[in-house]
Order: C-alpha cells, then structure tokens, then sequence
C-alpha cells in the first residue's frame, strides 16, 4: 500500500525505472490510466509505459515539452495541450474506448475535449509495465534522455472507462473501483536510483 507515498527518481537523466506487476486475463478494449507527476524537467520525459512484443507503445503516456502531453494506443497518439503551470503536482487520466476510438484526457480533475484514436484496436495482454522511461523494445531500449526524474504518486489502470465523477475521484485521491493496478495495492519492483518516500504535501 502506496497510500501518501511517492516514488523519487533522483538523478536526471538516469536508468532507473519501476516495473509495475498486473494480472491481465486478456486484451484491452477499453481502459483508463491515471497517475501524479511532480517534475521540474523540461525535456522529453516517459512517465507511463506499456509495451508489448507485436507494439513497443502499446499504451503509453509521454510529455514532450511543458504544457504538453502525447496519448498513445498502439504506436499512434494524440496531443493534450494543457496550460503551463506553477511547477506543481500535475494528475492525469487518459482513458479509451476501441469501440469509437475516443480518447480522453483529463487534467487536475478537469476534461479536455476528446480525440479520435485507433479506433476498433485491441491493447494486448502480454505487456511489460514500466513507470519512469520509455520502451523502445520489450521490457527495454532505454534512452536515458526520454528518462523521468522527480516524483510520480498514484499511478492506477483499469481495463473501463471511468465515468467522470470516477476521473474526480481520482483527482481527488478518492474510494476508486477495483483495478489491474492500483496505488494501494501496487505489486512493483524497483530497477535502480528510485527511493519510496511520504508524500511531503497534498
């Protein structure tokens, strides 16, 4: 249980990363992914990578500048431009549905206006997890300038998606549905100069 803790990616840039453990039964249709970031970086940076071995960007979660997210489903993405803030803790939750292929964002609690990304896709099962770099083949291909260094809280992924009183909720560090991973509930395994510390403010 993660609850009011984060982790600290200390160097920048580094190798480090985490690799999160889930339990999926099969492919994903539809999901949702949030997570908190607190970063002073203004280069490219990785903070939430699912790879599998047919696509290294199966899903994935990428801030190539400030004041800007990329949203990728199966090696495509789209882009969220969101107002440059005050070096703050910044929470998003990206969701999607292959049925239309809408892709949500929303940030600080608040949606942005959806986008249309691969539409009828299928997210495969067999995926590495990584928090903090982003994959570039399976489980690896690291490149040590797309490397997250700060402190990243409150990372989950379900296989819906979530209704918006639930993307409030997660804003708001509420009771949340069941989830393949989940903060509280986090199977993980640290891989270099990543240190779990208490969460130091809300």
């Amino acid at each position: 249980d993660l609850y009011r803790k984060v982790f600290v990616f200390r160097k920048d840039p580094n190798d480090a990363y985490v690799v999160l453990m889930a339990k999926l039964e099969q492919p994903l249709q539809n999901f949702t992914v949030c997570l908190r970031s607190y970063t002073d970086l203004t280069r490219p940076h990785s903070l939430f990578s699912y790879a599998t071995k047919a696509q290294d960007n199966e899903i994935l979660l990428f801030k190539p500048k400030p004041g800007e997210y990329r949203f990728y489903v199966g090696g495509n993405f789209v882009t969220f431009r969101i107002p440059e803030g005050h070096r703050d803790w910044e929470h998003v939750c990206a969701s999607w549905e292959s049925a239309t292929g809408i892709a949500g964002f929303w940030f600080n609690g608040k949606p942005w206006p959806r986008k249309g990304l691969q539409k009828g896709y299928t997210v495969g099962a067999e995926a590495a997890i990584l928090l903090g770099q982003e994959q570039d083949a399976f489980g690896g291909g690291f490149d040590v300038y797309n490397s997250f260094s700060g402190e990243l809280a409150d990372v989950y992924l379900w296989d819906t998606e979530l209704s918006p009183d639930k993307m409030r909720a997660a804003y708001q560090s509420l009771r949340l549905p069941p989830a393949i991973l989940a903060w509280k509930s986090l199977s993980y395994e640290v891989k270099g100069d990543v240190v779990v510390k208490p969460r130091l403010r809300e």
